[in-house]
């Protein structure tokens, strides 16, 4: 089992374009469900797994606490390995084909106030080096909505200061196109001419925003940066990187933007996914309502 496994993470590396922690979510979840019927059942070969097996195992977890998303993230895991083992000609049906996917009830996101972005944005101390790129991180990520992995894999020649417009690669590595406004596109010029310089050990490196030793910047890297900044700017939520993203999905709609246009600019491939913001801005409308009408 581990070797199909380990085949299938290949797969999904070099066929789907599926990121890291993407294929390590489906690793995780492959390896309980293999566990589950390691444990429970005499046979061992994929073939004999059956849809009740797959059922009792997302019973096992319900049991045991799982959140309803967690069920249908490992279901859509198993689904997809066995979608995989079909095409390979390794089994010849797949058991988990007609179960259905567990409905979740979308939670909507957390999003910043245009005054909370604007003390998030002067928290940096754009007086020293990394403050500068601190500031020039977190204007291109709220200017552009990219995901938090987009922002530090991009490239320098990714970003084209004369047409206003940043390519990056998201989910799956398909690529896309996003205008960048001109605040942020200041902020990232005045990065290049005064702190990349100082931070880059090598000509060679081409990342765009480097870390204090020259190299790229972590995950865990941006989200200290993001944590220690939202509490110097005193916002009294939680701030992660998705918050930025949701921020600009939420105040494009409110003032005006096309679903369309903003399902493109996030990379969305279904626009059911970029429809939650609108549940945003109809609660900020009724909210400016019963603020304001004299009957409310």
């Amino acid at each position: 089992m581990d070797g199909h496994i380990q085949a299938f993470m290949e797969y999904l590396e070099f066929e789907k374009g599926l990121s890291l922690n993407t294929r390590d979510a489906y690793r995780r979840d492959l390896g309980k469900f293999m566990a589950f019927i390691q444990d429970t059942k005499e046979y061992k070969r994929l073939d004999k797994i059956t849809k009740q097996d797959i059922i009792a195992f997302l019973a096992r977890q319900m049991d045991s606490g799982a959140e309803h998303s967690t069920i249908a993230r490992t279901l859509s895991s198993i689904k997809t390995f066995y979608k995989y083992l079909v095409l390979d000609g390794l089994v010849v049906a797949n058991p988990a084909g007609d179960l259905e996917t567990p409905k979740i009830k979308r939670k909507l996101p957390r999003v910043l106030s245009i005054d909370e972005v604007d003390r998030l944005m002067e928290a940096p101390k754009v007086a020293l080096p990394l403050g500068i790129r601190d500031r020039a991180m977190l204007e291109l990520m709220y200017g552009t909505g990219v995901r938090v992995s987009e922002l530090l894999s991009l490239q320098l020649d990714d970003i084209n200061f004369t047409a206003g417009f940043l390519r990056c690669l998201g989910k799956g590595r398909k690529e896309r196109i996003i205008p960048v406004n001109q605040t942020a596109s200041d902020w990232v010029q005045r990065y290049l001419s005064r702190s990349r310089n100082l931070l880059s050990k090598s000509a060679k490196e081409r990342t765009l925003f480097l870390n204090a030793r020259g190299r790229s910047l972590s995950r865990q890297g941006f989200f200290k940066i993001l944590h220690a900044y939202a509490k110097a700017a005193e916002i009294d939520k939680e701030v992660t990187p998705h918050t930025l993203r949701h921020s600009f999905a939420t105040h494009l709609l409110e003032n005006g933007a096309d679903l369309r246009a903003v399902q493109e600019m996030l990379g969305h491939s279904d626009i059911s996914t970029t429809q939650i913001y609108t549940h945003l801005t109809r609660s900020h409308l009724r909210e400016v309502y019963q603020r304001y009408h004299p009957r409310a």
